[in-house]
């Protein structure tokens, strides 16, 4: 039996027969407008019939809610538990703050469909810290104290991290659905291979943002103080809901890269990963007169870390994965660079 093939009794063929998953077009009436959805359907196998297998009644319906809800432009429950979530903050306290009633987000969990307006409200606060501080603040008097500073907290947090350009914040989420542990220290030295491999395979930046020559290597200050709260343990940051799909946002060539590095250099802890940026030219040459524990804030340019990774890609071939491990072999092996 096929891995989409399952069994159940139909009723045409009067015997448990195998069923297969299809979808279907339907036309619903909503409110007195009409809406064309695409529903899930359980066939038989032999007789080609539809059959009711356990479970598919309610499949149905959190289908046709789901795309009603996009039809619309109305917020998901999936929406209302990520606003929890990077806000810190229960459901009866959010429907207080956001100026509902204490039971209007709790109804909404369950599966009633809020009204346009709400909706409006919901997705302002989901997509801007800052309207969900003014919320907030319209709304003080009606939430706990406790609840108040954790939720205000968080969307102070959260605001910093749109202090970053969008594409880095995406790059970065992305990095977080692909490694299950990361640092900070290792997070920095990964976007520094992302921005020099990218750069020489396709000629330029795939973010904005210049690194400085710090004593433990290639540093992005804006992301440094976006994690510096973590220190040297993995980061686990609820903020990153917010960005959970961005890597959809990206290009096949930078997702590519992506990958390649995170399956490269994504093996390595921060301090080896440090090590290699010790013996790569752009980071040696800005640092050059410094002792290695005097503190330095002086740009790596873009130009410096595509020319050198150029330089790499033509000796090692860098547009494959073992083309980064022996390079990455040779690096960890030589001292002072290879260049």
């Amino acid at each position: 039996m096929g891995e989409n093939e399952k069994k159940d009794f139909c009723i045409e063929c009067r015997k448990e027969t195998e069923y297969l998953w299809q979808e279907k077009p339907i036309v619903k009436t909503i409110r007195d407008k009409e809406y064309q959805f695409q529903i899930t359907t359980a066939v038989c196998a032999e007789c080609g019939e539809e059959m009711n297998p356990p479970g598919l009644i309610d499949r149905n319906v959190q289908e046709i809610d789901e795309q009603y809800r996009r039809a619309e432009g109305l917020v998901s429950v999936e929406d209302i538990e990520k606003m929890m979530k990077i806000y810190q903050i229960g459901k009866a306290p959010l429907s207080l703050a956001l100026g509902f009633g204490e039971v209007t987000i709790p109804r909404y969990l369950e599966g009633q469909i809020p009204s346009k307006e709400y909706s409006d409200i919901m997705r302002s606060a989901l997509a801007s810290p800052v309207f969900m501080r003014q919320k907030l603040s319209e709304n003080r008097e009606k939430i706990t104290d406790a609840a108040y500073r954790k939720a205000m907290g968080a969307a102070v947090r959260l605001e910093k991290l749109f202090s970053i350009s969008g594409k880095l914040l995406k790059i970065i989420a992305y990095v977080f659905e692909q490694l299950e542990e990361i640092t900070p220290l290792m997070l920095q030295k990964l976007l520094y291979f992302i921005q020099g491999i990218y750069s020489a395979l396709y000629g330029k930046e795939i973010f904005a943002e210049d690194c400085k020559a710090w004593v433990h290597g290639p540093v992005y200050p804006e992301v440094y103080n976006l994690f510096k709260d973590f220190k040297y343990n993995p980061i686990d940051d609820a903020r990153f809901v917010v960005l959970e799909g961005a890597r959809e946002e990206l290009t096949q060539e930078e997702k590519r890269v992506v990958n390649l590095v995170v399956d490269t250099f994504g093996m390595y802890g921060g301090k080896t990963l440090e090590k290699i940026t010790h013996n790569e030219e752009p980071w040696r040459k800005v640092r050059e007169g410094c002792k290695s524990d005097i503190p330095s804030n002086e740009t790596i340019t873009k130009e410096s870390i595509r020319n050198y990774y150029m330089a790499v890609d033509k000796a090692y071939g860098i547009h494959s994965e073992d083309g980064i491990r022996r390079y990455i072999q040779d690096m960890l092996t030589t001292e002072g660079g290879i260049f």
